[in-house]
């Protein structure tokens, strides 16, 4: 069980470090403009990346030239996004300093990490025998879980709230990466 560990953490490691560069390079490029999206709208940002992962897994063609791994990439960060998001206010700036938004950024994927290895210890690594599409799949019922927690101003009676949710669904995008070989 440790060396599945140990490799679990070195594979999520290098997919999150692919994730990362392309998030700090685009953070550069367009500094925090994300700040101005509501959690709806990313959300829906999520949701249109995982329904065209599941487009191109059905129809097996992409006539934009981009395949689904820059799609999960995508989902990684929207979600880290989505969880900074959270946390911050209208009060914070909408331009923010790029090392806090780097600080924020680790902190976030550190915790959902922690959740991945919580869950692992409970599942077993069961996803490692799971599809990739079945990690698909599960993102996008998520996705509208957190819409219906949205539609219903955040109130639940039993269930987990939204932050959980985009931890799931970046711990199922890391999955989907690892066993597509982004990590190699």
């Amino acid at each position: 069980m440790a060396l599945t560990q140990t490799n679990t953490t070195a594979e999520f490691d290098d997919v999150i470090a692919v994730c990362r560069s392309l998030f700090l390079k685009k953070t550069k490029d367009y500094g925090t403009a994300w700040r101005i999206l509501r959690p709806s709208s990313i959300t829906d940002q999520i949701f249109i990346k995982a329904q065209r992962i599941r487009t191109l897994e059905e129809k097996k063609v992409s006539l934009v030239g981009e395949g689904i791994t820059s799609e999960y990439i995508g989902i990684i960060n929207y979600c880290v996004i989505a969880m900074m998001q959270l946390e911050l206010t209208e009060n914070d700036p909408t331009d923010m300093p790029f090392d806090i938004v780097q600080s924020l950024f680790e902190t976030k994927v550190r915790e959902t990490k922690d959740l991945m290895f919580a869950k692992n210890h409970d599942y077993g690594e069961a996803w490692r025998d799971m599809r990739i599409s079945s990690l698909t799949d599960l993102i996008l019922m998520k996705i509208f879980r957190v819409k219906q927690i949205e539609d219903n101003e955040g109130q639940t009676l039993a269930s987990e709230g939204v932050n959980a949710n985009y931890q799931d669904m970046l711990n199922y995008s890391v999955f989907a990466l690892i066993k597509l070989g982004v990590n190699k």
